[in-house]
């Protein structure tokens, strides 16, 4: 009984923990690239750091000991009296840089930028409710907005009859998704499950024009900066499921499925417009004040999943679907300055991962009880600039440390590389614009708490050791 109680205080401390912990999530944090100018910006990738240094494969995992926020299916095997818990955090550095070319599509330059961030990536919360049944709580980032741009007008009419004129384009904000997961196993090796899934967050987009160099000498020409907050708010569901194929003392091999259902988000919008003259400040009341709907989308996604274990090894591949549909989108005012379309596309992802564990039982040496991970990360981004597709591909290796022998508790690390970019370049206007190529390293720290009778002994008074 005073497991159970001390149980129940854990899962409200965490209720209390969530808002501060999120609440603290930016973009210019978790996310810095130009891609996150459109839709609901960069999106980061779903799991625990075991699977993520496994490529982002877990469709299919079905383990005692790990929590899967992949599958809401896999709640099920959560054991009675058992309590797992999950925490990781994420360093990244980012290194963008994009071709300059002439007059003649000739490349003369290239723009830089680098930047490091740092922040919390999920808390996830595990528990049954009866022999059979099982649920989780998962707070993660879904996407995330920052980038900060400037270009100067090309245009020499407005040179001659101006002066320079500098366009800036700044972003920041993230959606956070809340999940509730119930997975049920109407008989044995065979699970069902389904989630409720909140999204929450905020957005702002901005947007300036600002005349740096006058030389008419009148000082009339007035800078313009606008502002588009967007404010998230909204519910979607997820099916899964999970078959045992193979099951014993020894080898577990599992195949998973998935289904999403998206849509609009629907998020509420605020537009301002502010005008700052060279001759005096105006901070005129938004001329824009208004709160519409705007197209911030989430897609329809199938994914399928395969998952083989045995005491040495084990394997997973991922294949994933995302619709997020085909409509044109041309971004002038708050996008970029050139009007070039902006679509959403179809997503295909491909998800590959490889873990080895000498001997998880070993206790003389800890090195054979470290689990050592690989994996791999395939697909496209679900945008494409100018028609111009952007490709995915990220690589990841990782270390599973236990915290004890014959115990499911574990501090993982993780380590990934991965790279956007286009295999062309955007032709407008008759003339040749590069696309940003981002490449980035991520380290990341996950905890994983697993409280079981017959396991790690977190949540429970001992009388004996």
């Amino acid at each position: 009984m005073l497991s159970v109680v001390k149980k129940i205080l854990a899962v409200v401390a965490l209720v209390v923990l969530v808002p501060m912990v999120t609440s603290a999530q930016t973009s210019s944090i978790n996310a810095y690239s130009p891609y996150s100018m459109y839709g609901p910006g960069e999106l980061l990738t779903p799991g625990t750091v075991q699977m993520r240094s496994m490529g982002g494969a877990g469709i299919a995992v079905r383990a005692l000991g790990q929590v899967n926020i992949l599958n809401p299916a896999s709640a099920s095997v959560i054991p009675r009296k058992s309590f797992l818990f999950d925490m990781s955090f994420d360093a990244t550095h980012f290194r963008n840089s994009q071709p300059k070319f002439d007059a003649q599509g000739m490349e003369t330059s290239r723009a830089k930028t680098v930047y490091n961030s740092a922040n919390v990536h999920n808390i996830y919360l595990a528990f049954p409710l009866a022999k059979s049944l099982g649920a989780m709580i998962t707070v993660a980032p879904y996407s995330s907005v920052g980038y900060k741009l400037k270009l100067t007008d090309q245009n020499n009419d407005n040179w001659a009859d101006i002066g320079r004129v500098m366009y800036g384009y700044v972003g920041d904000g993230d959606i956070t998704e809340v999940k509730f997961s119930v997975g049920w196993e109407p008989w044995r090796n065979f699970s069902i499950g389904i989630a409720a899934k909140y999204f929450w967050g905020n957005i702002e987009r901005s947007y300036s024009t600002e005349v740096t160099d006058i030389i008419t000498g009148s000082g009339t020409y007035a800078s313009t900066e606008g502002v588009d907050r967007y404010r998230v708010n909204n519910f979607k569901l997820q099916a899964g499921v999970q078959w045992n194929i193979l099951y014993s003392e020894t080898r577990i091999f599992t195949v998973g499925a998935t289904y999403d259902l998206g849509g609009k988000l629907n998020p509420k919008k605020q537009s301002y417009v502010y005008t700052n003259s060279t001759i005096n400040t105006i901070q005129s009341n938004p001329v824009r004040d208004r709160i519409d709907n705007v197209e911030l989308r989430v897609p329809h996604q199938v994914g399928a999943g395969l998952f083989y274990r045995d005491r040495t090894i084990a394997w997973g591949v991922d294949y994933n679907f995302a619709a997020w549909g085909k409509n044109n989108e041309s971004f002038g005012e708050n996008g970029n300055a050139d009007n070039v379309a902006v679509t959403y596309t179809n997503t295909h992802d491909i998800k590959l991962g490889f873990e080895f564990t000498p001997r998880s039982s070993d206790v003389r040496n800890y090195l054979n009880r470290i689990s050592y991970r690989v994996g791999a990360r395939l697909g496209n981004y679900y945008q494409t600039f100018g028609g111009e597709r952007v490709n995915k591909l990220a690589i990841t290796a990782g270390l599973g440390l236990p915290v004890k022998v014959w115990g499911a508790s574990s501090v993982n690390i993780g380590f990934e590389y991965g790279r956007m970019s286009s295999p062309g370049d955007i032709a407008h206007n008759g003339q040749r614009i590069g696309l940003v190529t981002q490449n980035y390293y991520k380290i990341s720290v996950g905890f994983s708490l697993f409280s079981a009778d017959t396991s790690d002994y977190w949540f429970v008074r001992q009388k004996y050791d």
